[in-house]
Parts: C-alpha cells; structure tokens; sequence
C-alpha cells in the first residue's frame, strides 16, 4: 500500500504525518512525502525577473525544509519514507492530485486545513478539492487546535 502525506509545515499536516505513521507500523504501507511549494511564474506580480527567481528558489527551499523535517519525523519513528517530494505548482490540489495519479497511490492522508488562516469552516480548499477529485481514497485527519 502506498500512502501519500502532503506535508507543508502545518500542525495539522503534522497531525495526519501521525496517522501515516500508524499506517505504516500496522498495515506495512509506504509513505511518500510531497511538499507542493508555489510557483511565481504566471502570477502578475511587479517584480523583475531575478526577483522572481529568488523567489520561486526560497519557496524551493523551504518546501525542501519542512519535507526533510517530517523525514525527521519519520526516522525518529522507525518507519522509512519510500519518497520525498518538492514539488513547484501554481495550483496545490492539482498538484497533489497529479502525482497520485502518477504514481499510483493508494490512500492519501491529509490535514484538513493547512497554514492560511483559520475560518469557520473546518475542511480547507486544498483538502476539499482533494478529496472531491482525488484517483484514491482520501483519510482527511481533522485536528482541534
């Protein structure tokens, strides 16, 4: 079984890491990590083109940084991460959703909010278009913070 935690610093992509772990000691499954970092390509902005680069080279490196860190996570656990992935996109969903498809997994485990701002809604835009247009079934871990 592959089981893919989309991973982007937040508690709550903390919270469902937790879960995957769970899924890796009791069912055997494989973890893939995936960090969608933004890209800055298409979006209008006043900013020169290096600027731009610098920018889109720092939201790569940070992407980088928080999947090494629940890496970490998983080290510390015993269980092996069978990937881990940055991934530049301009649309998160899509994103995730493509390389489920591409690589064939099986489970993806969620947060169901990620780092924008809390609001009375429960579930987020990233965890509600995956799961409305995900290729595999969907485990959204919902957290009280």
């Amino acid at each position: 079984m592959k089981v893919l935690v989309p991973v982007d610093g937040s508690k709550y992509s903390m919270e469902a890491l937790k879960v995957a772990i769970d899924y890796a000691k009791t069912k055997g499954a494989n973890i893939c990590l995936i960090n969608v970092a933004a890209f800055i390509e298409g979006i209008d902005l006043e900013i020169s083109a290096s600027e731009r680069e610098r920018l889109n080279e720092t939201l790569t490196k940070r992407a980088d940084y928080i999947v090494q860190q629940a890496c970490g996570v998983l080290t510390a656990e015993d269980v092996i991460a069978t990937c881990g992935h940055v991934v530049a996109a301009s649309s998160v969903p899509e994103a995730i959703i493509d390389y489920a498809e591409k690589e064939k997994i099986d489970l993806i485990i969620i947060g169901s909010r990620g780092l924008s701002p809390s609001s009375r809604f429960k579930i987020g835009s990233v965890a509600s278009k995956v799961v409305s247009h995900s290729p595999c079934s969907v485990h959204v871990v919902k957290t009280v913070c």
